[in-house]
């Protein structure tokens, strides 16, 4: 019998793992349409909510990538910080200690406006 936290855990690898999958893809498409041999790097956004832990894509990527022109390149991993907006006075403000209260009015009515990314910014070739 499973611990449900093992599921847990199942699933956040093969979220992952999806993720890498799509990235990759992309990057071989957009390469081969740019007519070139090698990629070199990809830059990847990551938000800090979006759950994805790099380390996991790049152990995925250096797997999955074996055989392809993408193989020995290097990821670049650019971390975007939460940013909430207040739905009440329409302040823009990053969350202290996991504070979630607008810090001009208190209100707990937010929306988020990053911090969820996950894409690929860009890949270089050669």
């Amino acid at each position: 019998m499973h611990h449900p936290r093992d599921r847990g855990v199942t699933r956040r690898k093969m979220h992952e793992f999806s993720i890498t999958q799509s990235m990759l893809s992309l990057a071989l498409e957009k390469a081969g349409e740019a007519k070139a041999n090698k990629i070199t790097r990809i830059n990847l956004i990551i938000g800090e909510l979006s759950g994805v832990v790099a380390e996991c894509v790049q152990f995925y990527f250096d797997y999955i990538s074996k055989d392809t022109i993408a193989s020995g390149a290097s990821l670049s991993f650019e971390t975007r910080p939460t940013k909430l907006r207040c739905q009440q006075c329409d302040k823009v403000f990053s969350p202290t200690n996991h504070e979630w209260l607008c810090p001009d009015c208190q209100q707990a009515s937010i929306e988020i406006v990053s911090g969820r990314e996950c894409y690929m910014e860009s890949i270089e070739v050669e």
